[in-house]
């Protein structure tokens, strides 16, 4: 899988204009992370198109990034490829609506989450 750096990651959002305001994906609403189970996931339309996971780091780091003091569930949170939990993701691209998303699973002690978040060209960092 390819290994996305932020300026392909900000050239793949840039040109993912998705072609209309809701899909069958039901992903547009996830501006922030969201839960999603594997159920829901609608992995049929959904394309990996990359990856930000670098294969050398053995342990990414867990530091998020906040400089305007945004939270992790915030949609205005910017997305730092090189931060938790960016550093985490995978990417993948809505073949009905070219909608981009970031992927990951999150593992609690008891726990698998998986979530997802539309990647907004905007708030990519870097």
């Amino acid at each position: 899988m390819t290994l996305l750096d932020t300026p392909a990651l900000r050239r793949l959002a840039e040109a993912a204009t998705p072609t209309r305001p809701s899909c069958a994906c039901r992903l547009q609403d996830a501006r922030a992370w969201e839960s999603i189970t594997e159920e829901r996931w609608p992995k049929a339309l959904m394309e990996q198109v990359g990856t930000l996971r670098d294969p050398e780091a053995y342990e990414p780091t867990f530091e998020e990034f906040h400089p305007a003091g945004t939270r992790y569930d915030s949609p205005e949170t910017p997305i730092s490829v090189a931060h938790f939990p960016y550093n985490r993701c995978d990417v993948y691209r809505c073949s009905a609506c070219a909608r981009l998303v970031l992927r990951y699973t999150e593992f609690g002690g008891y726990y698998i989450d998986h979530r997802v978040r539309v990647v907004d060209a905007a708030l990519i960092a870097g």
